[in-house]
C-alpha cells in the first residue's frame, strides 16, 4: 500500500502554507505540502521532513497526527506542524523540473474559515476536517503550538 504524508504547517502568524496546483485543462486547486513515503525513509515523520525540505525548502516541528485517510491502495497521513523556516524560491523536489506536471506555487493563507473558503483544498475530506477543527478550536492556532 502506498503511503503519503502531508502537513498543515502553521506559521508564527497563524497562517498555513499550501501549494496551488495549476495544470492545463484543470481548474486550479490547492494541496498541503508533502508526498510519498520512500523505502529509504526511516519513518513517516522522516519522510515528511524530507518532503517539507524539498517542497518548501523549510523546517518544521511536527506536533501530532491530525487525520488519516485510507483507500484500497493508498493511505494518507495528515500531520499538524509548526513551520519555522521556508522559502518560496529554494525548493528542490523533482516535481518542479518534471515536464507536463504543471505549476506548484507556494502560498500562505490565513488559517481561518475565510482562508479555507477562499481555496479549493484537496482532498475535500481534509478541508472538512480542518474546518471542523477550526470550529472546535482544536488546532491550537489561537496560541503558539
Amino acid at each position: 500500500m502506498m503511503e503519503r504524508v502531508r502537513a498543515v504547517l502553521v506559521t508564527a502568524d497563524n497562517t498555513t502554507l499550501v501549494i496551488r496546483r495549476t495544470r492545463p485543462g484543470i481548474p486550479a486547486y490547492w494541496v498541503l505540502p508533502g508526498g510519498g513515503v520512500e523505502p529509504g525513509d526511516e519513518s513517516r515523520e522522516a519522510a515528511l521532513h524530507r518532503e517539507i525540505h524539498e517542497e518548501i525548502a523549510g523546517k518544521a516541528d511536527i506536533i501530532r497526527l491530525l487525520h488519516t485517510m485510507e483507500s484500497d491502495h493508498e493511505r494518507q497521513l495528515f500531520y499538524l506542524g509548526r513551520v519555522s523556516t521556508w522559502s518560496f524560491d529554494d525548493r528542490t523536489g523533482p516535481e518542479f523540473s518534471a515536464e507536463g506536471r504543471g505549476e506548484y506555487a507556494l502560498e500562505e493563507i490565513p488559517l481561518t474559515m475565510e482562508g479555507l473558503d477562499g481555496i479549493d483544498l484537496k482532498p475535500e475530506e481534509v478541508a472538512h476536517v480542518l474546518r471542523g477543527a477550526l470550529n472546535a478550536g482544536s488546532l491550537g492556532v489561537e496560541a503558539p503550538l
